[in-house]
């Protein structure tokens, strides 16, 4: 899938919440490390964000739904993926692939490809004692998704979710290094 020419591609998927209004300079951030960034949002995740400016930051329409099937695509296809912020909702039905939503649909797809995937979910202190929750973040891990989680700062409950901006930047940029012409493994 990975096209050597052109830039990578790296799709944030975005689910609702807060942080979702807080992509900007994440998106930045990442294109700085090389990336050419597409959004792509849960409908929830709409309400926190400004579409039209991640749309005019990183040059492409941020998708939330699916297209008509003659519709021809708008984004150029992903080299690799991170969801933040990522909710109780879309852990879960990911898990166990539930394709409802655009995002969704996408991220199974992406799992089925085997692209690099890293995911920053963001459950409050009593969702993340769900045994639901627990048992998808193992599924998700199984199949080599890096969950970006910190169980101790969840426990307390004393924070608002927590997106390891930090780390998610650092995982761009590894896998870019290791897909970019010239790049040593």
């Amino acid at each position: 899938m990975t096209d050597r020419a052109r830039q990578p591609v790296l799709y944030v998927v975005a689910c609702g919440g807060r942080a979702a209004g807080e992509l900007a300079p994440f998106v930045k951030a990442v294109q700085d490390e090389g990336w050419d960034v597409c959004v792509v949002a849960t409908p929830s995740a709409l309400k926190f964000m400004n579409a039209g400016d991640l749309a005019d930051l990183t040059g492409h329409p941020v998708r939330h739904d699916y297209k008509h099937p003659d519709e021809p695509d708008v984004l150029p296809p992903p080299d690799a993926m991170i969801v933040a912020p990522a909710t109780f909702n879309t852990i879960n039905k990911w898990a166990y692939g539930g394709s409802d939503t655009l995002a969704l649909g996408l991220l199974n797809e992406a799992v089925g490809l085997g692209l690099p995937l890293a995911v920053a979910p963001t459950p409050n202190a009593a969702l993340a004692r769900h045994p639901a929750f627990a048992e998808s973040v193992a599924r998700l891990r199984s199949w080599g998704v890096a969950v970006l989680l910190d169980p101790g700062r969840l426990a307390t409950g004393d924070t608002p979710p927590f997106i390891p901006w930090d780390a998610l930047i650092e995982t761009a940029a590894y896998w870019r290094d290791r897909r970019l012409p010239g790049a040593t493994p």
